[in-house]
């Protein structure tokens, strides 16, 4: 058994169980394998280009420049600049911090829509989706079918951005009011409102003000619903 004092030494292992203990949680909070490892790797260095925390992590040295760059999407890492450019890890603390928040806020959303369902005496109408790409096509089918406003809330706009392009444009060109809600210094398409927020966990859609679609960290479930009074909440 690992003593506590040997557990931040084990940690920076990617053989040993800490680390892998430490992955699996971090990705029930919503992020990817090679993030995960990669934070854990960073954490335990302080500091590293893409390369080091490749070795480090033992994640593919040609996906852990673009796996950096999601963990500082999502508040994990912030870049130092330089080149090769640096990475520093967010505190573990801080990070926890802002999840718990996110996670609380997300949960008082659900209490509400509870609440109101439970007054109105109404179905609740939603649908469940599991597999990420199953909840990317649901979200492309609602942009496809909006005629008016698509409103997109996450902290995975790379990773959308890069799925619905395409998509994106035709909806705009269509007429469409598309609004991207997301952290700051995003690359966005052209002609898209962009609002800035921090600390976003989730995945949410709102089209047309009627279908409404939350997804978990991860996008590898979601919840859809055209229930009225269900949308008014989300």
């Amino acid at each position: 058994m690992t003593t506590l004092e040997r557990v931040p030494v084990s940690l920076g292992n990617p053989a040993s169980e800490e680390f892998r203990h430490a992955v699996e949680i971090l990705g029930k909070v919503g992020l990817t394998q090679y993030e995960a490892r990669a934070y854990v790797a960073l954490v335990a260095r302080g500091l590293g280009d893409a390369a080091t925390i490749a070795q480090a992590s033992g994640i593919p040295r040609t996906s852990a420049y673009k796996v950096l760059e999601s963990l500082t999407e999502k508040g994990y890492a912030k870049p130092t600049g330089g080149k090769p450019i640096l990475f520093r890890p967010s505190p573990p603390q801080d990070v926890a911090e802002t999840l718990k928040g996110a996670i609380q806020e997300v949960f008082e959303q659900l209490a509400e829509l509870h609440r109101a369902v439970a007054e109105h005496g109404e179905p609740q109408l939603v649908y469940l989706l599991s597999g990420r790409d199953k909840v990317l096509g649901k979200i492309a089918e609602l942009l496809d079918q909006s005629s008016a406003t698509f409103i997109l809330t996450t902290p995975q706009i790379s990773d959308l951005r890069d799925e619905l392009g395409k998509k994106i444009l035709h909806a705009v060109k269509r007429g469409v009011q598309v609004t991207f809600v997301t952290a700051p210094l995003q690359r966005v398409p052209e002609g898209i409102q962009y609002v800035t927020r921090d600390n976003l966990l989730a995945t949410e859609v709102l089209a047309d003000g009627q279908h409404a679609l939350l997804a978990a960290p991860g996008l590898d479930a979601c919840g859809f619903t055209d229930n009225p009074i269900l949308t008014a909440h989300l």
